[in-house]
């Protein structure tokens, strides 16, 4: 039997590690986040006493593996802090780094979110390809529908992520500014759902763009809220932009299409791949371009009808039940795998 991490916090890989957890008929282990614990040996020591496959549902939980001495699998939903080195070098964890990448090429067996995070394990870190199994994330479709309540009396973007440099909301802020110039739009807010990151500096660097682009009681920070609630705000936004230079998944683009909010999306790294042809691609280089997308889509009810009626289809194709299927047998390849050494 394998024991599974799961983790109770809020971002999307805890999401990920929680939705498996409720439909995988294995042990559980709760922690909070992969950080707080890696001061600590408890856990090494309570997986070392369970003597069981385990299944770290994060890259980083990847380095607990090498003090546990257990067989594992792992979970990689990007390799962020290799595609964007200024990330590694602005939470200063290079040593981290190199035991996450050990880790990972210690596995059994490793799970990608998406080819593209496959993809970039081959080329970053030379992973033998039939280790690999993609397994995509899912959209709890029960907790994200369309779901009807008064958000803002005011029309909205919607921006749902944290601040981190790859996220470029940078440029997002600097589009809406653009837009914010045309007539009939300048009543037109941007909400940003979700904390900055692990830095309080990008907060700071947030703050800073908004103050240089005139828009301090233009974009309306939200914290972590109950998947009910942000529904809501996905259903009420005239449009959900998601602009990342890099994801692993981008698991707001899907649950964005299931509550019927049209979605504009990055046209590089996972979100090709994610959100298909039911989205409105943009270089997300280039704020003419993000500008000109969501000025067509607030502008056009019929391309807007067209990306809600498509993404709401496409949404329907992930779940987590897919997900923990999927997932349940490479559970089972591994545990054959090692009884027949």
């Amino acid at each position: 039997m394998t024991v599974l991490i799961c983790t109770t916090e809020n971002s999307g890989i805890d999401r990920y590690s929680q939705e498996l957890a409720k439909l995988l008929p294995v042990t559980t282990v709760r922690t909070g986040r992969y950080k707080l614990e890696l001061d600590g040996y408890w856990l090494v020591d309570y997986l070392k006493n369970l003597n069981d496959t385990v299944h770290y549902t994060n890259q980083h939980f990847g380095r607990i593996s090498m003090c546990a001495g257990l067989p594992f699998i792992v979970t990689v939903h990007d390799l962020e802090r290799i595609c964007f080195p200024f990330s590694a070098q602005e939470a200063g964890e290079e040593v981290s780094l190199k035991k996450d990448a050990q880790a990972i090429r210690k596995a059994e067996a490793i799970i990608a979110v998406s080819e593209n995070t496959k993809k970039d394990l081959l080329k970053y870190l030379q992973i033998p390809e039939n280790k690999i199994t993609v397994v995509y994330n899912g959209v709890n479709h029960e907790s994200f529908k369309p779901t009807y309540r008064p958000i803002l009396s005011s029309p909205y973007i919607l921006y749902v992520g944290s601040e981190r440099p790859r996220k470029n909301l940078g440029r997002l802020l600097e589009a809406f500014a653009e837009l914010k110039k045309v007539p009939g739009f300048t009543d037109l807010k941007l909400i940003k759902c979700g904390d900055p990151g692990r830095s309080d500096t990008f907060r700071d660097g947030t703050l800073q763009k908004i103050k240089e682009l005139g828009l301090d009681s233009e974009v309306i920070f939200v914290d972590p809220i109950s998947d009910d609630l942000l529904s809501a705000y996905y259903t009420s936004a005239r449009v959900l932009v998601y602009p990342s230079l890099y994801e692993g998944f981008g698991l707001p683009v899907l649950e964005a299409m299931a509550c019927d909010c049209p979605v504009i999306a990055s046209n590089v790294s996972s979100l090709p791949e994610v959100a298909g042809d039911s989205a409105l691609l943009i270089n997300p280089y280039d704020v003419k371009d993000i500008y000109s997308s969501i000025k067509r889509i607030l502008t056009d009810d019929g391309l807007r009808d067209n990306l809600v009626k498509k993404g709401r289809m496409h949404c329907m194709s992930f779940s987590w039940q897919k997900t923990a299927d999927t997932t349940m047998n490479v559970y089972r390849q591994v545990e054959q795998s090692i009884k027949g050494h």
